[in-house]
């Protein structure tokens, strides 16, 4: 995510990456949770503590991420640091399994030149012997796709095509020559292979909506965004829990099925959001399709009011959109907001100045507040 589209991989992207996350370490610093918080998230394997603190083992010399695979060391041989930086001052090494000093949800640099392919070549089949050919180990490749998009690589080019083709079937294009020119043999192939994968014929495009998502990463970890061909619907933490939920809602709400795949909207998202955790941008204006009842869309325009830098308590939110009595209900329509930071229901505290829930954890919360530079007081 770049101004200039850097390429993903590519060494101004990784320092610009490297950047955010230390300064997200420097607001968790002091807001880190006690030990024994930490240990047993460790233990656990808790996602929600990615970014908020790195676990280091005296035994072995070495720091890890939260969410490790390594076997799990004793209590007394653990310290904890906010930021990577302080376990390397510290003289520990960064874990080869979990490797703590790449961004979240970073692309593995042995897959960048594959990743940066696809991107030129989507229309091109690669078959596992492909794979190997550039050295590359296809279950491994398999096992890093259905971990990091929950399908296969093949799968996941798959997908990529038909999303592709969706686009040029939606412009009125003939299906032969799209069928084709995404690699399938025979007509039947791509009417089967389409209907398949998005619950309709090709023919019944021009009256379908499709959601394209893509994976986007941000100091705070990875995010999931979507968009249709009018604007941003989706952008929702990857591991929030409630984002299965949140998935299926928003193809009730717009009639429509979401597929990988890029949008116009995600570049000036990226640019966007580059500009925001870097302190130079206060305000989003991209088009949003906020799909949600009156209400809550009611609440979600009222979020957008608050100004940067400012907060506001869900009794004051009921009555900016002029429902004093509905503070709990406001507060369910937060919840339900599938479009984090653009929409900042992050901006909205308990009366008595607390943070309360946020679906991206309530450390994704505090970082967030005080990159605006809102002063907490706890």
């Amino acid at each position: 995510m770049s101004v200039l589209r850097l390429p993903r991989g590519s060494l101004l992207h990784r320092v610009l990456l490297y950047s955010w996350a230390r300064k997200v370490a420097t607001l968790n610093s002091a807001r880190m949770p006690d030990s024994e918080v930490c240990y047993r998230a460790l233990v656990e394997r808790d996602s929600r503590f990615e970014g908020v603190f790195f676990a280091a083992v005296s035994t072995t010399g070495v720091f890890c991420r939260p969410t490790c695979q390594a076997r799990k060391p004793k209590r007394e041989n653990v310290e904890f640091f906010a930021s990577a930086s302080e376990a390397l001052q510290h003289g520990y090494r960064p874990c080869k399994l979990c490797q703590p000093m790449r961004p979240l949800g970073a692309a593995p640099s042995w897959l960048q030149p594959l990743l940066s392919e696809l991107q030129d070549h989507l229309k091109d089949r690669l078959r596992d012997q492909d794979l190997r050919n550039r050295g590359l180990d296809p279950l491994r490749v398999r096992r890093w796709f259905q971990k990091t998009h929950g399908m296969t690589f093949h799968a996941f080019c798959r997908m990529n095509r038909l999303s592709q083709a969706f686009g040029q079937l939606r412009e009125g294009d003939a299906v032969a020559p799209i069928a084709y020119s995404s690699g399938y043999e025979s007509l039947s192939g791509f009417a089967s292979s389409f209907k398949k994968s998005t619950g309709f014929s090709p023919s019944e495009s021009a009256k379908r909506t499709i959601v394209h998502v893509q994976r986007m990463l941000s100091p705070l970890g990875p995010l999931l965004a979507g968009a249709t061909q009018t604007g941003i619907c989706l952008l929702e933490f990857a591991d929030r829990r409630m984002l299965e939920t949140q998935l299926m809602r928003l193809q009730t709400r717009l009639n429509a099925e979401l597929l990988p795949g890029t949008s116009p909207y995600f570049d000036s998202l990226g640019i966007q959001l580059t500009e925001y955790f870097e302190g130079a941008r206060k305000d989003f204006d991209l088009p949003l399709v906020m799909a949600g009842t009156v209400f809550q869309e009611s609440a979600w325009n009222s979020l957008r009011d608050i100004p940067f830098g400012e907060t506001r308590s869900y009794q004051q939110q009921a009555d900016t959109i002029g429902q004093p009595s509905a503070v709990r209900a406001v507060a369910r329509a937060n919840g339900d907001n599938r479009i984090a930071i653009l929409i900042p229901c992050h901006r909205v505290i308990g009366k008595n100045g607390r943070l309360t829930g946020y679906g991206g954890g309530l450390w994704r919360k505090r970082a967030l507040l005080e990159l605006e530079g809102v002063s907490l007081s706890q």
